[in-house]
């Protein structure tokens, strides 16, 4: 199995749960913020949503540069689940265009004219697209219990449900 294989499974794997928490989100709440610091549900749960997509994107260029990130506020819960879908079509129609040698290269994020980042491209996308998406779903989850709504179950149960992977086993 390559690099982009093994990357590819595991985003796949995870994929179900991360849109049973945007979609848990409560349509009336998006702009609602735990914190004037933070940022709003909306926003949140859209980054979430659109970062797999923009990053199988953005590793394509080497070096890539840096052009800053917002955090735009979506209008919908669909324009949030739109989002996703195209994100997830990126992420299945790229990733497994990078061969292992391609995932070894020294990738660069450059800014200003200069390397701010370099480290091999499959350790940068599983940071973005596992280790930084799985933080940002543990935020949301936190939003989703201030706002009184269900919280997914992800690698263990919530306390409002077991993970999918049990649905099955407490059914016997």
């Amino acid at each position: 199995m390559t690099i982009a294989q093994e990357l590819l499974a595991e985003f796949e794997a995870q994929t179900p749960i991360t849109r049973r928490y945007l979609e848990r989100l409560p349509t009336d709440k998006l702009a609602w913020k735990p914190h004037v610091k933070s940022l709003s549900a909306g926003q949140l749960a859209f980054h979430i949503a659109s970062t797999p997509g923009g990053i199988v994107r953005f590793v394509m260029s080497n070096p890539a540069q840096s052009s800053g990130f917002q955090f735009p506020e979506p209008a919908s819960l669909e324009e949030i689940l739109a989002a996703f879908e195209s994100s997830i079509a990126a992420v299945r129609g790229i990733l497994p265009q990078f061969d292992n040698s391609a995932m070894k290269e020294t990738w660069q994020l450059m800014a200003g004219g200069k390397v701010v980042m370099a480290q091999p491209r499959g350790l940068f996308l599983r940071d973005v697209l596992f280790s930084h998406i799985y933080q940002h779903r543990g935020q949301l989850s936190v939003y989703l219990r201030m706002l009184g709504a269900a919280v997914p179950a992800s690698f263990g149960p919530s306390a409002d449900e077991l993970p999918l992977f049990m649905h099955g086993a407490n059914a016997a």
